[in-house]
């Protein structure tokens, strides 16, 4: 399995409209993610940070894995909306949307 740390603010006025969303996730939105690989998502927040933590199979990659995910009509309307709530952080890298962390620890 691989994991995944990600991060990205969301815009102040949409914090409670996102957890909204979140409550209510569309079915084909997770059947989506757990067809091109993902085992386990949560998703944390503190002010305005969100962050993201995946588990997935071994063989995944998410930046071609999760194109493929988008090709579904309903996953690429969540994605859309979800967009519109949220913002790069600084620290991400150019194109990159949700800024990928580094892994310095992890404990089983």
């Amino acid at each position: 399995m691989k994991r995944y740390g990600l991060t990205l603010n969301l815009k102040p006025e949409t914090v409670e409209v996102y957890r909204e969303h979140h409550r209510r996730v569309w079915p084909e939105v997770e059947a989506g993610l757990k067809g091109i690989g993902i085992r386990e998502m949560t998703i944390f927040l503190i002010g305005r940070r969100l962050f993201m933590y995946a588990v997935t199979e071994e063989g995944f990659n998410w930046d071609t894995d999760f194109v493929s995910y988008l090709e579904d009509p309903r996953c690429a309307a969540w994605q859309k909306l979800m967009d519109g709530f949220q913002e790069r952080v600084p620290e991400a890298r150019p194109g990159e949307w949700w800024a990928r962390m580094e892994e310095v620890y992890h404990l089983e």
